[in-house]
């Protein structure tokens, strides 16, 4: 188990970089965004190059940010049954739905979008639009994304099987922010002070 939890901590971190890294494209997507729109209007000027950097850079932060929201557990959960249960049940509903659920539904969309991205690579695939820009990195970004997120899957059920076996603290695959109701806390008490 050492082995595995070395392993989860290496995927981890590994995600964490590269979330942090591409984060920096949706400031780049915003700027681009901004400059396109006022060229545009200013100077009656456009260039589909443009807009589809913008496509490549948020598809950039969309699918390899995956990943980075799975390790820091901040994905779309509906918490309104399992939130009543104890701890280890709801690791226990994580970790089932990572192996029943995440890992198959992310085998599945690499097995198609591998040969789809290679496709593309292979044909060196441009974008129909004048002025428009090669496609197959954007193509390529669906099946390296998709194994980001398996692997961090991975881990996270790494990570669940340490706590289930008394190796890991629930704090290693927790939420670090504030609780709504501490953010309902908080706001209560800047009105308050205002």
């Amino acid at each position: 188990m050492a082995f595995l939890l070395s392993l989860s901590r290496f995927i981890d971190a590994l995600n964490e970089k590269i979330g942090l890294t591409v984060s920096w494209a949706l400031m780049a997507a915003v700027l681009i965004c901004s400059a396109n729109a006022v060229i545009r209007y200013a100077f009656n000027m456009s260039s589909n190059g443009w807009l589809e950097i913008q496509w490549y850079l948020f598809s950039s932060v969309f699918l390899l940010g995956a990943a980075f929201t799975l390790r820091r557990n901040e994905h779309v959960r509906i918490d309104v049954i399992a939130g009543r249960f104890s701890k280890r049940t709801q690791v226990w509903i994580d970790l089932l739905g990572f192996l029943f659920f995440l890992l198959p539904v992310t085998g599945v969309i690499l097995y198609y979008s591998l040969p789809f991205a290679l496709l593309s690579l292979q044909n060196q695939e441009v974008s129909s639009n004048a002025g428009g820009l090669i496609l197959w990195p954007a193509k390529a970004l669906i099946p390296v994304s998709f194994f980001l997120l398996s692997l961090q899957g991975i881990s996270e059920a790494i990570k669940r099987i340490g706590y289930l076996r008394g190796l890991v603290a629930a704090s290693v695959f927790e939420k670090q922010v504030a609780t709504p109701e501490e953010e309902i806390a908080a706001i209560k008490a800047a009105n308050q002070l205002s």
